[in-house]
């Protein structure tokens, strides 16, 4: 059991970290550190979040389902495996590795996760203005293992990294972009999951306490997208980054 504050804390992390998903990313910045704070260790903190930020992705998978049926400039079938197996190794790594040793990697894990939001929209900006080809399918299911390898092993700042690969190997369209990312993100957590759950890793109470404001968080984010200026919220996500790896880095 928690007491009154405690669930405060954790209910108002759930909220706005799938508020801070369903607009441009982030959610793990407030999740994480509020699960450490409440005393988990840090690789279950981390699964646990996860977990309970899983409702999002599939919320957005529905969202974007007209743009994932249009005509594919990628082999997906092969992505996704790719995606499978590296968000297998990257659950894999996160549950072997010490909790001390994952403590120590939290502040540098954000501190990068960050520097992906800061300089996201430039990168794929430039990336929108250069000649488009269509990468080899091995390239390009290279690429997406090694991104999912770092999903599975820490969430924060995947979006980024998904939406800068699908420009690399060859898709133009944001919408288009946005649908494979989303659809990335819940394959590779669901695998992942069931990682950390066969490891133990998981506080389903807790992930179950944060759900309802994890749904209300995401409903909330998506109406806020519609009114927040993208750079104000991305510059937000950042300052909060910056803060918490701070935090941790005491």
């Amino acid at each position: 059991m928690i007491d009154l504050a405690h669930g405060a804390v954790l209910l108002a992390a759930a909220f706005g970290g799938a508020a801070l998903n369903a607009v441009a990313g982030g959610g793990s910045f407030l999740t994480l550190p509020a699960l450490l704070w409440l005393g988990v260790p840090a690789v279950a903190a981390n699964a646990t979040g996860t977990a309970a930020l899983l409702p999002g992705y599939l919320a957005s998978v529905w969202g974007f389902r007209a743009e994932l049926g249009a005509p594919r400039a990628l082999g997906m079938g092969a992505l996704l495996a790719a995606c499978v197996l590296g968000g297998g190794v990257g659950a894999g790594l996160l549950v072997s590795t010490s909790n001390a040793g994952f403590r120590a990697l939290v502040p540098w894990l954000l501190l990068f996760a960050t520097a992906l939001f800061a300089l996201g929209p430039p990168l794929l900006r430039r990336l929108g203005r250069q000649p488009h080809h269509a990468a080899p399918a091995a390239a390009a299911a290279a690429g997406m293992f090694v991104v999912s390898v770092y999903g599975g092993y820490f969430n924060g700042g995947l979006g980024v990294l998904l939406l800068a690969l699908f420009g690399l190997i060859g898709e133009t369209d944001l919408n288009r972009m946005n649908a494979l990312k989303n659809l990335a993100s819940a394959v590779l957590t669901v695998f992942a999951l069931g990682i950390y759950a066969a490891a133990g890793s998981v506080h389903w109470a807790l992930a179950a306490l944060m759900l309802p404001a994890v749904l209300l968080g995401g409903w909330a984010g998506a109406r806020a997208a519609r009114r927040v200026p993208p750079t104000l919220m991305r510059w937000a996500i950042v300052a909060i980054g910056l803060v918490m790896a701070a935090l941790f880095m005491r």
